[in-house]
């Protein structure tokens, strides 16, 4: 690829990635206004969140093997009109249910932008070229959480809640017009695979009971999960126990996200220096030392406030943006016939583990500072734990062996 081409492609795929967490955080200011306006509680407010993230989840395992079936750029649009559509019905909504109906809608075509654009990535590029790219797409795609609530506010300071929803319409169609003009196919019909329920279920089987996949899906998600606590927290962890205001979410996603910009683009820059081992142990590493300090804080300190009550997730998200490019392409290169659906099964252990993160723990531990880093340094510490037995499992493995096939995977194709 050319270098204009790359960073075009690199700019497209940070912004499809980018639309999935503006759903999320964008609306997180709007929550005190929504729920005066709805008669709905905090716990009724959250499931705006949880709604939409199993629906997503539960869409994530269909939008890969359908990019595999009729393309990436065709399954992305169609993924992006759907998103647009949901977003307008969001801010016409006049009740709580009708709300939420349309935020499932949005869910479901919201994941298109992530799990294909993962795919398109290792469509056009290999081995360390392809962390550089993915590492790229990540440390952009990292502005949108830090940024999505600082607008959000700036919406209520213009208008009402529903501006914020009008506001991911017109970022659904901008994305619509820039795909259609300038994302190329990357995945020709003669590589396309038919897509056949029953063969789905076989391939999705054999990925899913693989120990390996199971092992890098796991330290991945739960890693993630130690932050993504306190981004679906936002609203309780910010204005009940910091005391902030609705537009004062910048004191947590800012530093959250700089951390993760930065991890990121040291992760391009480590691509062929570094082993991919030794990257994700670093990055564990970076993430546990940030709870182990969280915890400390939360526990010693008479009552938290900014900026230290904030500051760990900045090393915290640094750790996670070291370890994502590295385990997500050790998962994809285990399927080169099967990307999207590799995608959509690791996105879908993620999304799973968020939506009880957003739906069930939240609620529970949001309350007390001590308890959100308790559940941080419980997730990292589980993450690390999944990627030790994969690191000993490696070292056992005979020198130059490659992990076994699966009859239910096409001849020749690596587990």
């Amino acid at each position: 690829m050319s270098l204009r081409s790359t960073r075009t492609l690199t700019l497209l795929l940070a912004g499809l990635a980018m639309f999935g967490p503006f759903s999320i955080d964008t609306i997180f200011p709007a929550f005190p206004q929504m729920a005066a306006q709805f008669g709905a509680d905090k716990v009724a407010m959250q499931q705006t969140i949880s709604v939409y993230l199993i629906s997503y989840a539960v869409m994530s395992i269909v939008h890969g093997p359908l990019s595999d079936a009729l393309g990436r750029r065709r399954v992305i649009l169609a993924g992006l009109v759907v998103f647009t559509l949901a977003s307008a019905g969001c801010a016409l909504s006049r009740d709580l249910p009708t709300l939420l109906a349309f935020r499932a809608l949005q869910g479901l075509s919201a994941g298109v932008g992530l799990i294909v654009g993962r795919a398109v990535i290792r469509d056009v590029l290999q081995g360390d070229d392809a962390q550089r790219l993915m590492s790229q797409v990540s440390m952009i795609f990292g502005i949108a959480p830090a940024i999505a609530p600082i607008i959000g506010g700036w919406m209520l300071g213009a208008g009402r809640w529903p501006l914020i929803f009008w506001f991911l319409a017109a970022f659904g169609l901008m994305l619509v017009v820039s795909v259609g003009r300038w994302l190329p196919e990357t995945h020709p019909q003669e590589l396309r695979i038919p897509l056949r329920p029953r063969r789905l279920l076989r391939d999705y089987a054999a990925i899913g009971t693989n120990p390996r996949f199971q092992r890098l899906a796991a330290a991945g998600a739960l890693n993630f999960a130690g932050m993504f606590l306190y981004i679906a927290s936002a609203p309780a962890f910010l204005m009940d126990l910091l005391h902030l205001g609705e537009r004062e979410f910048a004191w947590l996603f800012i530093p959250t996200i700089g951390g993760m910009t930065i991890g990121a683009f040291l992760s391009g820059r480590l691509a062929g220096h570094w082993t991919p081992s030794r990257q994700v142990s670093a990055g564990f590493a970076c993430s546990a030392a940030a709870a182990v300090l969280n915890l400390a804080y939360n526990a010693l300190a008479p009552s938290i406030s900014v900026p230290w009550a904030v500051l760990p997730m900045s090393l915290f998200a640094f750790g996670v943006a070291l370890v994502f490019p590295v385990l997500t392409l050790a998962i994809l290169d285990m399927y080169p016939r099967h990307r999207g659906a590799a995608s959509s099964l690791q996105a879908f252990v993620q999304l799973v583990l968020n939506s009880l993160v957003a739906g069930l723990l939240s609620p529970l531990l949001s309350h007390h500072g001590l308890h959100l880093a308790l559940g941080m340094l419980g997730f990292v510490a589980s993450g690390w734990a999944f990627w030790c037995w994969e690191s000993s499992v490696a070292r056992r493995a005979p020198p130059g062996s490659t992990p076994p096939s699966s009859p239910m995977i096409e001849p020749g194709e690596q587990l």
